[in-house]
């Protein structure tokens, strides 16, 4: 995910759209950018290797010895 992180510095940098010698050459949205980076962010936060749900215990309350 890092070069996503870079690409969206770089982009939010950067001009939007250049123009030169009959060449034009537009950066993708920023906004489709962070939405890709949170999208991908979740699905790698899901893969985790963390208990997930809930777990049920029996209670036991102490007792004498």
């Amino acid at each position: 995910m890092a070069g996503l992180e870079t690409r969206i510095e770089s982009v939010a940098n950067g001009p939007k759209r250049v123009v030169g010698d009959g060449v034009t050459v537009e950066q993708p949205d920023i906004d489709d950018l962070i939405k890709a980076d949170k999208h991908l962010a979740s699905k790698a936060a899901g893969r985790g290797n963390s208990v997930k749900g809930i777990k049920f215990v029996k209670m036991r309350p102490p007792s004498a010895i």
